[in-house]
């Protein structure tokens, strides 16, 4: 059985009674009709209930229309919701100022009940017509979204093929990227960088941060021992390599944010707090964050995991390791989000661990 459509919201905003009455009578068997005296409430309501439309008389009591439409601009509450002026005396001037605003039209009194209904209507299509565009949009935009994802996923996993590095790895260290993220974000010296999204892109570039790796010859990326000094030197380039693939990616696709993160990580997370790391020997906030924050998440994994050269630390000894670096390696503000989160990680570390038999190289030596 379908379901009743609901009704749209009109709000009318004027103070002489006899006005609202008349405007309650022509439009209440189609609309809902809410009604605002002033242009403060009319800012409140249109935040509150989110009207269809609103019909907004230009003589308000505290202030008038133009202010009160000019208020709505600046808190960004319209988002599309189309703007009628009610009044006495449309003359050219006023109706400039008014369109100039953002308003759709002018509808004079006394009213006409049938113009006032054929005009409501009106715009009431074009806004349905304009919401529908953009929910075509924003579906096509998350379309691509999700195929970008999968394309840095499937881009992601070529490191891993290619470094006997485990899958495992690398979905540890993205559950961990994102996890200090999640908790950095309540720090207020990153609360307007770290948003919602920025998390989002962060987690799916997080896998790429290694993907230099394929451009390093078998015979240093698999070896199953320390490396030499010159092999070290080598082995440090995967960051350049990667930061070199992903920076052609993102002209690609004209700055693409989430690929322009996957690249700053891959050049970065590799970068000391205090500027003895390296490709770039860049220190503090000189380092993008999402590179502070994977050079946490790189390094604990590696002290928790088996090496051909080194056992496994224990969880609380890698922690202490990461804390020992506090200020020096690491970003303060990013050790102290991965203390808060530490908890977690033995029980995460369980779902993903090692299965693997390969032999695993990891440039984590030179750090550590």
């Amino acid at each position: 059985m379908d379901m009743e459509r609901e009704r749209l919201k009109i709000l009318v905003v004027d103070d002489t009674k006899t006005n609202i009455d008349v405007l309650e009578g022509i439009l209440s068997n189609d609309y809902d009709v809410c009604v605002a005296l002033t242009g403060n409430k009319a800012v409140e309501l249109t935040e509150r209930i989110r009207p269809d439309l609103i019909l907004l008389d230009v003589m308000l009591p505290d202030m008038d229309g133009y202010e009160t439409l000019r208020i709505m601009r600046e808190k960004n509450i319209l988002q599309g919701i189309p703007v009628i002026f009610l009044t006495a005396k449309a003359d050219s001037k006023s109706e400039q100022l008014g369109l100039n605003l953002g308003a759709v039209d002018y509808i004079t009194k006394p009213f006409n009940p049938a113009l006032v209904t054929l005009r409501i209507k009106n715009q009431l299509q074009l806004k349905q017509q304009r919401d529908h565009l953009h929910e075509l949009v924003d579906e096509k935009t998350a379309d691509l979204r999700r195929t970008l994802k999968v394309m840095l996923t499937s881009l992601g996993s070529l490191a891993e093929y290619r470094d006997p590095e485990t899958g495992e790895h690398i979905k540890r260290t993205q559950i961990i990227v994102q996890r200090i993220a999640e908790e950095l974000c309540k720090n207020p010296k990153f609360a307007k960088t770290i948003t919602s999204e920025y998390v989002e892109n962060l987690a799916t570039a997080a896998p790429l941060h290694d993907i230099g790796k394929v451009g390093i010859h078998d015979g240093i990326l698999r070896k199953p021992g320390l490396l030499t000094q010159e092999e070290r030197k080598v082995m440090m380039k995967h960051t350049l390599m990667g930061y070199d693939v992903l920076r052609e990616v993102t002209k690609e696709l004209h700055d693409n944010p989430m690929v322009r993160m996957a690249a700053e990580m891959a050049l970065g997370h590799h970068e000391h707090w205090n500027g003895q790391g390296y490709p770039n020997h860049k220190k503090a906030d000189d380092i993008p964050i999402g590179a502070r924050i994977m050079a946490v998440a790189d390094v604990y994994d590696a002290l928790v995991s088996k090496r051909p050269y080194k056992e496994p630390y224990p969880h609380d000894v890698a922690v202490q390791e990461i804390v020992k670096s506090r200020g020096t390696q690491f970003d303060p503000d990013v050790v102290d989000a991965f203390l808060s989160i530490a908890s977690q990680l033995p029980e995460i570390y369980e779902e993903f661990k090692d299965t693997s038999s390969r032999v695993i190289r990891c440039d984590v030596e030179s750090d550590k």
